[in-house]
């Protein structure tokens, strides 16, 4: 199944194209995901846990950057898992690109999704994929926004003392504390997307469509 989605992020687009290419640090702002292992520049691997309704589903598999087209702020992404209780797998494939806004920047993504074994009944029906896909996107765009929020630069900052100087050059960035080579900080992944509450706004979407079509 093919399906489209967009956000907007208060930067300009080549701003905004270096955040987004920078999968280990927004691999955190991504709903249920959980980033494990960097394998190289173009290389991930992680898990994503997804629930639709009683079901909960937990991938575990990798993401390559397959195309870049910098001029065009484009990219093409593979990502590839399995259901840890062995209940199917997906496949997907995802392409982004940047375009300017009046006040910043939109990303537009186009996924093919590939679901197989038992896990592809429970998306069937209702729109229950694209529903919970645009359920992650936008959550994503909200976290990815606060992220940027936090790490804008203060509008000004107070000189410091000879003695704080000394420390702050001591102390290693916080970034490189405690991280190993190959492996990503470790955060805490976000709440998975409860599908039984995008099914019920789904079907009660589709009623009020329906009378509104009778009247």
């Amino acid at each position: 199944m093919e399906f489209d989605n967009s956000f907007d992020v208060p930067l300009p687009p080549e701003r905004a194209w270096a955040v987004l290419m920078d999968i280990a640090h927004i691999a955190p702002c991504m709903p249920g995901a959980e980033l494990s292992e960097v394998v190289d520049a173009q290389n991930f691997k992680g898990k994503i846990a997804v629930r639709l309704g009683p079901v909960a589903l937990a991938f575990a598999g990798r993401v390559q950057i397959d195309a870049v087209d910098d001029a065009n702020r484009s990219a093409r992404l593979k990502a590839q898992g399995s259901d840890a209780k062995g209940r199917g797998a997906a496949n997907a494939t995802a392409t982004f690109r940047i375009e300017p806004t009046g006040d910043g920047s939109r990303v537009l993504i186009h996924t093919d999704l590939m679901l197989s074994g038992a896990v592809a009944q429970y998306g069937r029906g209702v729109g229950m994929i694209q529903a919970t896909a645009a359920q992650i996107i936008g959550q994503f765009a909200g976290n990815l926004r606060a992220q940027l929020t936090r790490e804008a630069p203060p509008a000004a900052a107070p000189t410091p003392t000879p003695g704080a100087v000394s420390a702050a050059a001591a102390a290693p960035p916080r970034e490189q504390q405690n991280v190993q080579p190959g492996v990503p900080p470790r955060r805490p992944a976000n709440r998975p997307i409860s599908g039984l509450a995008l099914l019920v706004r789904v079907i009660w979407q589709q009623i009020v469509t329906l009378f509104t079509r009778r009247t």
